[in-house]
């Protein structure tokens, strides 16, 4: 097995505890449209396959018309640049674990379904520009997780292959997006969902601390 080179981190629920903004704002939106609200510890199920799966889910399911979908999620895109800092933080030991694989040499991404305008911004601001050698959210001409074109495009700005990354994720979307594009699959029990999806959906490896990450090779 290749030496790794890289480390490429899911964004939500791995390096940063992001579900009460994200419920807030989509609860706001069903508010405003006076659908009832869904409780927070619902939208760890909800979250991780973009902003239309997230709204589409969300929404009672007599108002899931493909057209009420696109509008909701302007409103809800429309909160969320008013809320993705109020309660939003990285996870414990996630900043210490960065400065030390940075400080080893290996090269650090994000692949995230979060949309890429929201994904860079909030990556800087909880981790400081220049952290990341290269960030991607989810942009209209690239399919999500778990197609693997993200990581090809993550190799080939990094100049790996990507047998020589590692990429690091809560979920089960994360775990087949590693194992579909060739990089290691490392699954966090720490996020949003069960250590039963990581292992199902394909997990190399399970770990409980990000400093855990200091072990492989």
């Amino acid at each position: 097995m290749p030496t790794l080179k890289a480390y490429i981190f899911d964004l939500d629920g791995t390096l940063i505890d992001s579900l009460a903004d994200i419920a807030e704002s989509i609860n706001r939106m069903l508010d405003a449209r006076g659908y009832p609200r869904c409780e927070k510890e619902v939208f760890k199920q909800m979250v991780g396959d973009g902003m239309e799966k997230l709204v589409e889910r969300a929404l009672p399911e007599a108002a899931r018309s493909e057209e009420l979908i696109k509008v909701c999620v302007e409103e809800y895109r429309a909160q969320y640049d008013l809320l993705w800092q109020a309660e939003t933080r990285p996870y414990e030991g996630i900043v210490e674990m960065l400065a030390e694989l940075k400080s080893r040499g290996v090269k650090l991404g994000v692949i995230s379904n979060k949309a890429h305008r929201f994904t860079v911004p909030m990556t800087e601001h909880f981790f400081g520009a220049g952290v990341f050698d290269h960030i991607l959210g989810q942009r209209a001409e690239v399919p999500r997780k778990p197609d693997a074109d993200g990581a090809h495009e993550m190799a080939a700005f990094l100049g790996l292959q990507t047998d020589e990354m590692a990429y690091v994720g809560d979920s089960g979307i994360d775990m087949q997006f590693a194992k579909n594009s060739g990089m290691r699959a490392v699954g966090v029990r720490w996020g949003f969902r069960s250590e039963a999806e990581l292992i199902e959906c394909g997990a190399d490896l399970l770990i409980s601390r990000p400093a855990e990450l200091f072990d492989l090779r």
